[in-house]
């Protein structure tokens, strides 16, 4: 099914919820210490979003979710539920975040370091975050979604890394999860072509160790079946005239915000 063209008043919203989202990232960052709990990030991530955006966190009661945010630490993948267990030296989490304002999603997500981490550790958080990359960087009218699924799984896998094939990137607008669905992996030349207007997600899972997952008796934390470590980056990206904006961009990154292919 084709994305969801947006109209300039849908951007606009657009706009503003994926910086808000981007805001909640850049706030929680100091607080990632070795002896904070999951819990305590996700608290107070709550009371910002919804005490001092006036937005709503998406993913709390979403389908179940009991949180307003989630917490992937070591070896989990995607969807971990906040809990009272400490942060230790040299972990690696990924804080994913998605608020709502004014009816639209802001959807973005980004790995921190614990104290200092294993160079296994750094460089698969660097490696994830250069496939998300490159990815943003294929985003154009006319470029076809198997060109990034293909362009990231290549970069993952001359790392000697692997990329998880059951969780992807999608379209998101007045929806959290709408069309398309933006493959990690695949082939160049196929898959849907990008249009102006559309919203949709990169968030590429790097694995470490094989790509293989499952899925906890919780029903929603994802871990990799052989118990190594795995990282994952995502942004909300808009799909302009002649290239890409990244409506999730942080203060700290190197990447522009605006990409324009002339």
């Amino acid at each position: 099914m084709a994305g969801i063209i947006k109209t300039a008043e849908e951007i606009e919203k657009m706009r503003i919820a994926g910086q808000l989202a981007a805001d909640v990232l850049t706030m929680i960052a100091p607080f990632i210490q070795k002896g904070v709990t999951t819990n305590e990030l996700n608290q107070r991530c709550h009371d910002f979003i919804v005490n001092e955006q006036q937005c709503i966190p998406a993913p709390l009661n979403y389908h179940g979710f009991p949180k307003s945010i989630c917490t992937s630490i070591n070896h989990v993948i995607c969807h971990g539920i906040p809990n009272d267990k400490p942060l230790k030296e040299g972990d690696i989490i990924n804080i994913d975040i998605t608020v709502i304002k004014d009816g639209y999603h802001g959807d973005t997500s980004q790995m921190f370091i614990v104290g200092k981490a294993s160079i296994l550790a750094e460089r698969l958080t660097r490696i994830a975050q250069e496939c998300l990359y490159i990815g943003i960087n294929l985003v154009k009218p006319g470029a076809r979604l198997g060109d990034i699924g293909a362009a990231i799984q290549r970069h993952a896998e001359q790392s000697n890394y692997s990329v998880v094939r059951e969780y992807c990137g999608h379209g998101i607008g007045a929806g959290f999860h709408e069309a398309p669905q933006v493959l990690h992996y695949g082939k160049a030349g196929t898959g849907e072509t990008l249009q102006v207007g559309q919203c949709f997600t990169i968030e590429p899972m790097i694995n470490a160790g094989k790509k293989t997952c499952k899925v906890l008796q919780d029903e929603w934390t994802v871990v990799t079946k052989d118990k190594k470590l795995s990282a994952q980056w995502e942004h909300t990206l808009l799909v302009t005239e002649n290239g890409v904006e990244i409506l999730t961009l942080r203060p700290e990154e190197t990447i522009p915000r605006i990409i324009n292919h002339d």
